[in-house]
């Protein structure tokens, strides 16, 4: 199956790039490009593509609120957003997070994370850099300005809570299989588990309470 992604940035020649980056890999084509947030939100409504690549910094209407109009809690259906951006900064990654995308990259990740980060939010799981991932989660679970969120109303069980913090150490389901030797299957029943217990509606949020909850990164 070939992704078909929307490429937004303000950017013409960075534009150009992760454009060129893309259709140069096997199984992706980007369908569309927007200079700024308010055509990249149309766009991805008339385009429907598998994944919508968005930077932070754009006129009209930047990165987080249109991935907060493209894949908030109150879309019906929601599309796969990745944020990239040139700057390394807590609140743009929370906020991207918070706001539905599936993944956060600087612009220097390389073609390779970028093509693993569209192949992961087309089959609905998350990429986050990983020299961001750890010190930027853990940054904001920690903040006492932070409230700590509820535990769910149905408890989590010894080994949703081992799968739990594995994924929350960045673990790929594989990784998380071999590493607590249980099949493949019974990690993604665990991982959709989390996701309903939790009211999480991807991977990423489940990393996020994770963190928030103290139970890793303090």
């Amino acid at each position: 199956m070939t992704i078909r992604v929307l490429v937004a940035d303000d950017q013409d020649i960075v534009r150009a790039g992760l454009c060129m980056i893309l259709d140069a890999q096997p199984g992706i084509t980007v369908v569309g490009e927007a200079a700024d947030g308010r055509r990249a939100i149309a766009m991805a409504r008339a385009l429907r593509p598998d994944v919508c690549l968005l930077d932070i910094r754009m006129p009209e209407v930047d990165g987080i609120e249109a991935t907060r109009q493209l894949a908030g809690a109150d879309v019906a259906d929601p599309l796969a957003v990745v944020v990239i951006t040139t700057f390394d900064l807590d609140e743009y990654v929370h906020g991207a997070l918070k706001a539905g995308a599936r993944g956060f990259l600087l612009k220097d990740a390389g073609a390779e994370m970028l093509t693993q980060a569209v192949h992961a939010a087309a089959r609905g799981d998350a990429l986050i850099a990983p020299n961001i991932t750890a010190r930027l989660l853990s940054s904001f679970a920690n903040s006492r300005s932070r409230p700590v969120p509820p535990e769910p109303v149905e408890p989590l069980t010894a080994r949703e809570e081992q799968v739990l913090l594995a994924a929350a150490r960045g673990r790929t389901n594989s990784e998380i299989g071999d590493e607590l030797s249980i099949s493949l299957s019974t990690v993604k029943t665990h991982i959709a588990a989390l996701m309903r217990k939790l009211n999480a509606r991807n991977r990423v949020e489940i990393v996020m309470w994770a963190y928030e909850t103290r139970r890793v990164g303090a």
